[in-house]
């Protein structure tokens, strides 16, 4: 009671939405992302649910992250809980979108391991908080390891990779969303 939604997050809308908007054909995408035409198809028929590394590999085709392709699969609302799901055990590792919906700020919780040689660069300013374990980050040349409570700031731009740095790691990125103009382009030197 009182929650918002009670279905699961469906980003198929979102990936066609995104795709006709940059004029794309599913071969295109599928190209662009390694994944197969029929699987883009049934993604975006909400057919099949895709993996956290489908969802990147494909927000990376359509030049968009997968934050803002979960964040643009639900509508806005003014007022949403999240409810931690410990009902079932899933799989490591595993990202879960802490805000639904087109809002300013965008929050995820990621658990476990990712890709840790993919390098991320954000439009907008993002802060990293490290609820459990530990995580390595490298950002403009220099390396980082953050423990439990540690948080990471880094401003629109910054070029970076992370990767947990022990078992059950849990990291809650909250960043100012990609449609915002939150950052104004600085002149180069």
């Amino acid at each position: 009671m009182g929650d918002h939604k009670e279905q699961p997050l469906r980003v198929g809308a979102a990936v066609r939405r995104r795709r006709r908007a940059l004029e794309l054909t599913l071969a295109v995408v599928a190209a662009r992302s390694g994944l197969s035409v029929p699987f883009l198809s049934q993604i975006e028929n909400d057919r099949a649910r895709p993996s956290t590394s489908s969802l990147e590999k494909v927000a990376d085709a359509l030049r968009t992250t997968a934050v803002e392709l979960l964040a643009a699969a639900d509508p806005a609302c003014s007022v949403d809980v999240v409810r931690a799901d410990g009902t079932e055990p899933r799989p490591q590792p595993r990202t879960r979108s802490l805000v639904r919906g087109h809002h300013q700020m965008h929050a995820s919780e990621f658990t476990g391991d990712h890709d840790a040689g993919r390098e991320f660069q954000y439009r907008n300013d993002q802060l990293m908080y490290v609820a459990d374990g530990a995580v390595e980050i490298e950002a403009e040349g220099r390396a980082y390891r953050l423990g439990r409570g540690d948080t990471l700031y880094l401003t629109g731009g910054v070029r970076h990779r992370w990767r947990a740095a022990e078992s059950d790691t849990r990291v809650v990125v909250v960043a100012v969303a990609e449609h915002i103009e939150a950052v104004r382009d600085r002149p180069r030197r």
